[in-house]
C-alpha cells in the first residue's frame, strides 16, 4: 500500500532540496522524521510538515501500522522561477531569479515493497 504527498510551488532552491531529500529517502518514517528534527537547513521543516502528511493519508486510505511505514519513493522537481528586478547603476535594472521546487515522498509499508521486489 502506497500514499503520496505533494508539495509544489515552494519558494527553495531544487538543488539545495534535493540534498536534503537524499538524506531520508529509504529510511523508515520514524527514522527519517528523526534526521529531518536534527538537520539545520531552511527546507527540513517543510519536508518535516511533507512527510507526517504522507503517512496521514497513509493511516487514512488505510489500516497500516505507521511503523512499519518506508519512503518508498522521494524527489524534487523543478518549478517555475519568479524573475524580478533590481536596480543598478546608471537607470538600469538586473534581472534575478527566485527558483521555486515540487517536492513529492510516497510511503509504503515493507510487506507490500518486499513483494514488489520479488515479483
Amino acid at each position: 500500500m502506497q500514499a503520496t504527498a505533494k508539495l509544489r510551488y515552494v519558494r527553495f532552491s531544487p538543488q539545495k532540496a534535493r540534498l536534503v531529500v537524499d538524506l531520508i529517502r529509504g529510511r523508515s518514517a520514524s527514522d527519517a522524521l528523526t534526521i529531518l528534527r536534527q538537520t539545520n537547513k531552511r527546507v527540513a521543516p517543510q519536508l518535516e510538515k511533507l512527510l507526517r502528511s504522507a503517512i496521514a493519508n497513509a493511516e487514512n486510505t488505510s489500516d497500516v501500522d505507521v511503523d512499519e511505514l518506508v519512503i518508498s519513493e522521494a524527489y524534487v522537481n523543478e518549478g517555475p522561477r519568479l524573475y524580478r528586478m533590481r536596480p543598478a547603476a546608471q537607470g538600469r535594472g538586473h534581472r534575478y531569479k527566485h527558483p521555486m521546487a515540487h517536492i513529492v515522498v510516497t510511503v509504503s509499508d515493507q510487506q507490500s515493497q518486499t513483494e514488489e521486489e520479488n515479483e
